[in-house]
């Protein structure tokens, strides 16, 4: 997952246009809705809503907006609209693998605009088990190095199940199964410790390395499919290099 780290922080940075146009709301509130379909609308026992909570709030998101969220999902809204989870499979240019989340009330819509963002980029839409195979499933957890050491995370995720422990620019990333992520949550709970991202996401079995041009084609393309209002996150097998992230960051 060489490089993801920094990515994910330039992403933020960026983010700051989409919350202007007011876009990240609506996949905050698909998340908190998700979030609370799953396990419930409480977020003291809920801890993909209390995360997904807290980045409403660093983000300005108004209280009623994240009830109306948590009422959506748990069922007690009055739109009856049902949000649903795909995954979607595809490539994007050169060959590079990815696997887009989304959360979507219209599959139609959804795959139509995927296909022809991919389409546009110089990638292509998958059929399902076409991509699948090459990734796997993990426990996420992604820190802030400030006010931390790293001897003290290592040994909460050592005490949790977790398989890696790495630090990059300036930030802790914890791996793990899917099945410690609950043990890892609480863990990191118990000793006040708040992640930036908490998830369940899908991680390459093996990474592919590109030149600098066009790994910047590559993620380019990411952006734009990231920019499509159902798409929550893309997952790929591309591995990032510093060269092509300071080039992509000074853009």
């Amino acid at each position: 997952m060489s490089g993801h780290s920094k990515w994910s922080t330039i992403k933020r940075k960026k983010g700051a246009e989409d919350a202007k146009r007011g876009k990240i709301f609506t996949r905050l509130a698909r998340e908190i809705a998700m979030a609370s379909r799953e396990s419930g609308g409480d977020p003291e026992t809920n801890f993909r809503l209390r995360l997904a909570i807290d980045k409403a709030r660093s983000q300005n998101m108004p209280k009623d907006s994240i009830d109306r969220a948590i009422k959506r999902g748990t069922g007690e809204g009055k739109d009856g609209v049902t949000i649903e989870q795909i995954f979607y499979e595809g490539y994007a240019p050169n060959g590079v693998a990815l696997m887009i989340d989304c959360l979507t009330e219209n599959r139609n819509r959804t795959v139509a605009e995927l296909r022809h963002a991919l389409s546009r980029a110089g990638g292509t839409l998958g059929d399902p088990g076409s991509v699948a195979w090459q990734f796997k499933r993990v426990s996420y957890f992604s820190i802030p190095a400030e006010g931390y050491d790293f001897d003290t995370i290592f040994e909460l995720a050592l005490e949790g199940g977790a398989d890696d422990v790495q630090q990059d620019e300036g930030t802790f990333e914890i791996i793990g199964s899917v099945e410690v992520f609950k043990t890892l949550s609480d863990l990191l709970r118990a000793n006040n410790i708040q992640p930036e991202d908490a998830e369940l996401r899908m991680a390459p079995n093996q990474e592919m390395s590109l030149d600098i041009n066009d790994t910047l084609q590559v993620l380019r393309a990411i952006e734009k499919i990231e920019d499509l209002d159902d798409v929550q996150n893309v997952y790929s097998n591309l591995n990032i290099s510093e060269e092509a992230l300071s080039q992509l960051e000074s853009e």
